[in-house]
């Protein structure tokens, strides 16, 4: 069985903010926009360059779910928790997102995994977004 991961998808409040962000921060761009009428359900499916896309969704009359502030906390409750991505630098890619609005959750350190290091922030609105740097041979 051949599988990839096409996309997260992030239930967000503000759907115009949440572009805007994930497209300054993160260096996404925007591959389609759509529309679900019934529901009034909005998305934008952001792509970056390396291929792996963020899908966010908006809905009027939705209400903010737990919003942890760390992911420790986050698995206090079940279902998805955070995204990840991996970066080569770490310590300049979280400088870079913090300078952008992200919240500083867990600052630059070590991972659990053996040789790997990473940080948390959180965009705008609270949702958890884990950074790893794993060093290449």
């Amino acid at each position: 069985m051949t599988l990839r991961l096409d996309h997260v998808g992030v239930n967000v409040r503000d759907l115009a903010a949440q572009t805007a962000w994930y497209q300054s921060a993160l260096g996404l761009k925007t591959v389609f926009e759509f529309r679900l009428d019934g529901p009034g359900l909005s998305a934008v499916v952001l792509e970056h360059p390396h291929g792996w896309r963020v899908e966010l969704l908006a809905r009027p009359g939705s209400v903010p779910g737990p919003r942890p502030p760390d992911p420790v906390t986050a698995v206090l409750t079940e279902g998805y928790g955070h995204f990840a991505v991996t970066t080569p630098e770490l310590d300049p890619v979280y400088g870079a997102l913090v300078a952008h609005g992200a919240a500083e959750v867990m600052k630059p350190g070590p991972s659990p995994e053996p040789g790997v290091r990473m940080a948390w922030v959180g965009d705008p609105e609270g949702n958890l977004i884990e950074l790893i740097e794993k060093k290449t041979e």
